[in-house]
């Protein structure tokens, strides 16, 4: 599943460290020893910066390792973006990727020991669009509207294929030319036999830019559209 551009600024702190020097005796100064400086902590890791790396390893976890081993890898992965998003509650990138990596887990854990998963995954996408209705291009409606098409219906789950559609739609409107958003809104559409609907945000899906910050996701996604369009 897919990925997104993050935009997030870096706000960095230097200490100044002020040395006086008496006139008499300074070249003395200059050539004494000063006692060692006691070591600084590391600066903390940027949230674009983490943020990457997660997205990254999401997508060598989701695109290259064989089915049996995603699961325990995104059990993982999900404490990362836990630790994350705590970290920054009140970024809607923070909430969209710890709901993405969630619903990536649950789908690898699958059965109904799945549910409670993406429970928390849904609780974090709704979160990331209370924060920024209109943030990370429509993401976090469109991976809601994922959740809602492919979790079981009432009474086992809250699957709702009205929901699903509304929520493609919404984003779709904030990001009519995402790859993302036309390949999964079209997968829907040909689940419901609606093919010439989903031809056309297929059509769309292919012409998309290219995304140089998630070159692994780019090419894995471009597969499934032209595997899509031949099952037209």
């Amino acid at each position: 599943m897919n990925t997104f551009i993050i935009k997030c600024g870096l706000v960095m702190g230097f200490a100044v460290l002020a040395l006086a020097f008496s006139p008499v005796g300074a070249a003395q100064d200059r050539a004494a020893v000063s006692p060692a400086m006691p070591a600084q902590p590391a600066a903390p890791v940027a949230p674009s910066t983490a943020l990457h790396a997660l997205q990254n390893e999401w997508a060598i976890i989701q695109y290259t390792l064989p089915e049996p081993e995603r699961e325990a890898r995104f059990a993982a992965l999900a404490d990362k973006a836990r630790a994350l998003t705590t970290a920054q509650q009140g970024r809607a990138d923070t909430h969209l990727w710890e709901g993405i990596v969630l619903s990536s887990w649950g789908n690898a854990k699958g059965g109904l020991g799945a549910l409670g998963i993406v429970k928390q995954a849904r609780a974090q996408l709704e979160a990331a669009i209370a924060i920024d209705p209109r943030g990370c291009d429509g993401a976090a409606q469109m991976r809601l509207a994922l959740l809602y098409a492919r979790v079981p219906g009432w009474p086992i789950g809250f699957g709702d294929s009205k929901q699903a559609e509304t929520l493609f739609k919404q984003a779709l409107a904030i990001d009519p030319d995402g790859i993302d958003v036309n390949y999964f809104y079209a997968d829907f559409l040909v689940q419901a036999n609606r093919r010439t609907e989903a031809r056309a945000l297929l059509e769309r899906a292919s012409k998309a830019p290219k995304r140089p910050d998630q070159a692994i996701a780019d090419v894995a996604r471009r597969k499934e559209i032209e595997a899509l369009m031949r099952q037209l």
